[in-house]
């Protein structure tokens, strides 16, 4: 079973994968890396991930690597998270000891989707739920009128029926 790992610190310019390769050329083909790139810019979002055979290689990998120097900057090596649903072909991972101090990695995003929800909602009850309740209020308030304009009502009643019956 392939074992993955996070790749972290990594500068954010541009890097090719093949640069990243090159560092754990000496564990052989077994060994492969993916860079996590912005989108826009093209550049690396500062991590990756490096998908190895098994536990034990991974392990030796991590003690082999973590804290070796990239261009400049010490890499952190460590196992990755579990991907989580609903995010876009990225792993969770990017912040790997905050999410397991916090003791899961799906509580930040069940918030945030949450908050989705929230803004969702709110935008469809402002567009179409103001149709539906100007609907049904003046259903109510043939039903019940306003206390505060229930006399100024009775006597405009009295007045259309008076002039109704000339």
């Amino acid at each position: 079973m392939s074992v993955r790992l996070y790749i972290g610190n990594l500068p954010k310019e541009e890097i090719d994968r093949q640069e990243l390769q090159a560092v754990f050329a000496a564990e052989g083909d077994a060994v492969t890396t993916k860079l996590i790139k912005d989108r826009k810019t093209g550049k690396c979002r500062g991590f990756g991930f490096l998908t190895v055979n098994n536990d034990e290689q991974a392990d030796q990998i991590i003690e082999k690597y973590n804290g070796q120097m990239f261009k400049e900057t010490p890499i952190k090596l460590e196992k990755a998270l579990p991907r989580t649903k609903g995010e876009e072909g990225e792993e969770q991972g990017a912040q790997p000891k905050a999410a397991s101090a916090s003791g899961g990695s799906s509580t930040p995003n069940v918030n945030k989707d949450n908050s989705r929800r929230e803004k969702g909602s709110k935008k469809s009850r402002r567009g179409g739920g103001t149709r539906e309740n100007a609907t049904t209020s003046t259903d109510s308030d043939a039903v019940r009128p306003d206390p505060r304009w229930a006399s100024e009502l009775e006597k405009l009643k009295q007045m259309l029926a008076a002039q109704a019956t000339n």
